[in-house]
């Protein structure tokens, strides 16, 4: 869409990428949302990022909390309110009701007096933002819906007239109910937003969707947006991704021969490999050689586990001839372990980036996704693997994931099943039971870009690690979870059945080019 609306970068790139460019200029925006989903946040970041970055004072009218509770509630988020206030840049318009004053309600109610508040303040510090926080507060005392409408038209020309980019607030009753309490709000303003905070499967997820730009674009749908200290509100714009990233004809080993072997000499530098398995088929210890073969060769290794503590997997680690303590001493290794559950996966995934861009990792390896997936919602796993594997991807490291199966004896997992798609290389651990005996079977399901070797074979493992050896003959089903024994004439009828079924094929191919010849 072509527009001669002008947008305002709000200072949250991550905001402006969904709003393509920012908020309207000179236009007022209504945020409306239930109690809890960021309101406030987003209306003061909206002033500190214009102060900060942009040179662009702010006015803060508040009718709900004091200027001095908004200044102590927003102190954690590294603004400098006070000190902006002490510089002119920041200006506080204090109309919050008075806890000792009984609020009664008047036929005729007019808002001159703080319209002429909020202009001498506006023009004492030279605004060019300002936030209004929050509309309910002062207009739920109000029954008739005739004024309300009246003096929100009133605030939303006054501050167009002064040319000055607005945010107002407005609670809502419900996540996915009428868009304001009195349901004239979205009509006034030019520009609505909406926040949810939905509380889903007993976890609470945070999401923003701009519902309309008047004369402009942006980005369709609910986005998933997290609230973090010294930072205020991070957005995650899935729609925005691209596909830009680089491929790489590099190859990297597993840290393992013979799994190289089977991935025609190694994994691709900038792939994704999943490996899925049953509980003790051996993922940790391929992440274990996966971390193990990238320190060998000088290359930084993060470890990210929710299953296991940091003496666990050294202990395991040691076990199989690797020492972990002594990649970390050399600075090759980093180990991260925490439960799933001590945070949402939108924080988490901004944890991660922050740390890949602090520690500069060549490898990432996440053991297991099936514990994260117990973090959030469905919706929210598959959004935080998108988000990831997209960032891993953009910056061209090798990420090894590990996912559980529910069945010990096989078959698909959820997280499998979900993810497949978004991964490079996919290799499936699985038992076999052999004439009483359980044993282990490895198979390359896929290698996007490369051949691969296509059979089922046994590995053990012991204390050196992990040894693939031959293939499985003579069993079927290995993959499904349920192993048959075949007898060799069996699989010899079935071998000459395919032999002269691919006969018949190329001979009728064959017929038909002498015809039409």
């Amino acid at each position: 869409m072509n527009s001669k609306v002008k947008k305002l970068e709000t200072g949250i790139p991550s905001f402006d990428a969904i709003a393509k460019g920012g908020l309207p200029r000179n236009r007022t925006t209504l945020v409306s949302g239930t109690a809890g989903s960021g309101k406030t946040v987003f209306a003061m970041q909206f002033l500190a990022a214009g102060i900060r970055d942009g040179d662009e004072n702010g006015v803060f009218v508040t009718f709900e909390e004091s200027a001095k509770d908004i200044r102590e509630n927003m102190g954690s988020f590294g603004w400098d309110l006070e000190g902006w206030e002490q510089q002119k840049k920041l200006a506080f318009v204090d109309a919050s009701p008075d806890p000792e004053t009984e609020q009664v309600e008047s036929g005729s109610f007019d808002l001159g007096a703080l319209l002429a508040r909020v202009e001498n303040a506006i023009n004492k510090v030279g605004a060019k933002r300002v936030a209004v926080d929050s509309l309910g507060a002062v207009f739920s005392q109000f029954s008739d819906q005739s004024i309300v409408r009246r003096e929100l038209f009133r605030i939303a020309s006054a501050l167009k007239k002064l040319g000055v980019t607005a945010v107002m607030t407005a609670e809502r009753t419900s996540d996915y109910g009428p868009i304001a309490r009195f349901g004239v709000e979205e009509f006034i303003a030019d520009n609505v937003m909406v926040l949810r905070n939905v509380l889903d499967s007993e976890k609470r997820r945070r999401t923003v969707e701009i519902l309309k730009f008047r004369g402009t674009d942006h980005q369709k749908g609910e986005f998933p947006f997290t609230i973090v200290s010294k930072g205020g509100m991070v957005v995650i714009p899935l729609s925005a991704m691209q596909l830009r990233q680089k491929s790489s004809e590099v190859r990297i080993t597993s840290g393992n021969e013979e799994l190289d072997a089977m991935c025609d000499g190694g994994f691709f530098r900038d792939s994704i490999i999943l490996v899925s398995g049953a509980t003790g088929t051996g993922k940790t210890l391929m992440v274990t050689e996966f971390m193990n073969g990238g320190a060998a060769r000088g290359e930084r290794c993060l470890l990210m586990a929710f299953e296991e503590s940091r003496e666990q997997l050294i202990r395991n680690a040691t076990g199989w001839g690797v020492d972990f303590e002594e990649m970390e001493n050399e600075g090759l290794l980093r180990m991260v372990c925490d439960y799933p559950e001590v945070t949402g996966l939108e924080d988490r995934l901004l944890a991660i980036k922050d740390l890949v861009q602090e520690f500069k990792p060549h490898r990432i390896a996440i053991d297991s996704l099936s514990a994260l997936e117990r973090g959030g919602t469905e919706r929210g796993f598959l959004e935080f693997v998108i988000g990831l594997t997209s960032f891993i991807k953009h910056q061209e490291i090798a990420g090894l994931f590990t996912s559980t199966t529910q069945s010990l004896m096989g078959g698909s997992s959820i997280t499998e099943r979900h993810i497949s798609t978004l991964t490079d290389s996919i290799i499936l651990l699985r038992y076999v039971e052999d004439f009483g005996q359980m044993k282990r079977g490895m198979t390359v399901l896929k290698m996007r870009g490369s051949k691969h070797d296509r059979d089922i074979r046994e590995f053990v493992i012991d204390h050196e690690g992990m040894h693939i050896g031959r293939p499985f003959r003579n069993v079927t089903g290995i993959l499904s979870g349920a192993p048959v024994h075949v007898s060799p004439g069996d699989v010899e009828r079935v071998w000459s059945a395919f032999d002269n079924e691919l006969t018949r094929k190329e001979e009728g191919l064959a017929d038909a080019k002498a015809l039409s010849d």
